[in-house]
């Protein structure tokens, strides 16, 4: 089946003769083939999203119907790959078209040439149901579990061993069913799981900010939105690094060409600090820049999601890094403003919370289909830029209405070369006592404690800073001027961290613990000095700051914790 072109407007286009078709529909358009996706159906009439350049696009060129959603290729050869927002491998579309990305390319996201050693884990006449491991294949140091796609059962009437391509047959069950390597997932669709777990276990970021004030759960969500400069990306970029996960997706949504660009090639250098190698062989990129195409920005996030959602049904701990969800949320904007929608606050869609709920939904902890029995998570951390820094925006609410943490960032921090630089004033984390018995059980029973005197010094700090201000420091009692020292070295020492050095740029949570717990007992035991007749000159602060900067210096290792 097939329509005609009958209008274009930038990245949409209305084709006739298309009354069968069906919506998120993927179509091919114009003599340069490009790819669209069905966005309304009005009787003969169909209007297209173009994912792709609509520039030389003439009326009344053909549209052919494909009869499926945008979907995805999974299996064996993602790790380590950089995407697009269609999941094109860059590097083959580089090879096939140079710097610039030619319309109508069509690159599958697996290379049909590799070559993977399969072994089987089961036998001809076995049954196996949707879910069920049929085998492993080793990728990068990680065991690739091939399953049985959703939707899919029966008795095995042949299974193959050894090496094989992606696409082969490694499989066929006896109602004629063949099974690969690769299967294809909507990346709108959530894949489906057994059931949901509770997540009782934290994401461990070896940011001591986040691990200690505000820490968010296995399979948890957190929003970070922050102002132009004040550390969003470099903040994901850590999380990349030393998030406690077995494998990380990052999704460039939107960001500017050469920042991705330098971003790839830190990635491409830094060895992984956990399991040796190449960090980017734990990585999946899904890059869409600011000079892609809008339409397919709007995809990468759910292309993302739907590759750590497939790892995660293999058993494994994923964490999902996206930045930035404006930059997704102005695409629907953009789409929804070609499409004459009613606009909403600043004229964003009305749908956008609901959109941005759905988002956040797809993350959590489960238990997957099929055996062995198994279990996976799927975390979510989305960087958000509200424009001057505004939390008040109506994408930055309504990611607060449904993340479970806010690491809100300041920019009057960040000015100060604070990293990272966490309003304490403002960020939250929905986790934190659902989360404090395991680190009472793996760490140190003083952890609550520990953190509910950090938070106590920090608030009281910010109000006696705002008396300060005004009456100046020396003007204040001795106990208050011993609680803006310890507290300001807290806040640089603790809290702060540097994101490059080596030993200082992933803290494990007994680091953290004891870089804390030095601070409040100086903080108690000077406390006690003023106490006794001491004044604040007699106190010895220098000590304190040589003691945590030792610590901080100090060699870690994960223990139990990790």
């Amino acid at each position: 089946m097939s329509g005609r072109v009958s209008r274009v407007v930038g990245a949409l286009a209305q084709a006739t003769g298309m009354r069968d078709a069906v919506l998120n529909e993927i179509v091919r358009v114009g003599e340069s083939n490009l790819l669209a996706e069905v966005l309304r159906v009005d009787g003969e009439e169909a209007t297209l999203q173009v994912f792709e350049e609509t520039s030389g696009l003439a009326l009344d060129e053909p549209v052919r119907r494909e009869g499926r959603w945008l979907e995805v290729e999974l299996g064996p050869g993602l790790l380590g790959s950089v995407l697009d927002g269609l999941g094109r491998p860059l590097d083959a579309l580089a090879a096939r078209s140079g710097d610039f990305v030619e319309a109508g390319m069509d690159v599958p996201t697996i290379n049909p040439d590799a070559r993977f050693v399969f072994r089987p884990s089961h036998s001809r006449g076995d049954r196996v149901e949707q879910g069920d491991v049929v085998g492993t294949v080793q990728e990068r140091g990680l065991e690739h579990r091939i399953m049985v796609p959703p939707g899919r059962s029966g008795v095995i009437a042949s299974i193959q061993s050894g090496e094989i391509g992606p696409h082969a047959c490694l499989a066929t069950l006896a109602d004629g069913t063949v099974l690969s390597l690769v299967q294809r997932w909507p990346v709108r669709r959530p894949r489906p799981a057994a059931s949901r777990l509770p997540s009782e276990r934290p994401l461990l970021t070896g940011q001591r900010v986040f691990d200690l004030l505000y820490p968010v759960a296995e399979g948890g969500t957190v929003a970070v939105p922050g102002g132009f400069g004040t550390g969003k990306t470099v903040i994901e970029q850590s999380l990349a690094k030393y998030v406690d996960a077995d494998l990380v997706v990052y999704v460039g949504c939107g960001e500017r060409g050469n920042e991705m660009a330098e971003v790839l090639g830190d990635l491409a250098r830094i060895a992984d600090p956990r399991h040796g190698g190449s960090l980017l062989d734990r990585m999946v990129l899904v890059v869409n820049t600011s000079n892609m195409p809008v339409a397919a920005r709007e995809s990468s996030v759910y292309l993302g999601l739907t590759i750590a959602e497939y790892f995660r049904d293999m058993g494994y701990r994923v964490a999902v890094m996206a930045d930035s969800l404006s930059r997704w949320a102005e695409a629907l904007r953009e789409i929804g403003s070609r499409l004459q929608e009613m606009p909403g606050e600043e004229g964003y869609p009305t749908y956008l919370a609901s959109r941005a709920a759905k988002l956040h939904e797809r993350a959590g902890r489960v238990r997957c289909l099929g055996m062995p029995e198994r279990s996976g998570s799927v975390s979510l951390v989305s960087a958000v830029s509200p424009p001057g820094g505004d939390f008040s925006e109506p994408v930055t609410q309504a990611c607060l209405r449904v993340a479970g943490a806010l690491w809100a960032l300041d920019p009057e921090l960040a000015h100060r070369r604070q990293f990272p630089a966490v309003d304490t004033g403002a960020s939250y984390s929905l986790y934190a006592d659902t989360l404090e018995r395991w680190f009472t059980l793996h760490v140190d029973a003083r952890w609550g404690h520990t953190r509910s005197r950090v938070l106590e010094l920090l608030q009281r700090e910010g109000e006696l800073r705002e008396i300060a201000t005004i009456v100046g420091p020396e003007a204040l009692e001795d106990g208050d001027r011993l609680l803006l020292s310890v507290a300001a070295m807290l806040r640089e020492f603790v809290l702060g961290q540097s994101a490059y050095q080596p030993g200082d740029a992933d803290s494990p949570p007994e680091k953290t613990l004891a870089l804390a717990r030095a601070a409040v007992d100086a903080y108690t035991r000077s406390k006690e000095s003023l106490a006794s007749g001491k004044t604040f000159a007699d106190l010895d602060l220098e000590a304190v700051r040589r003691t945590l900067v030792a610590l901080r210096d100090a060699p870690a290792t994960r223990g139990s914790g990790g």
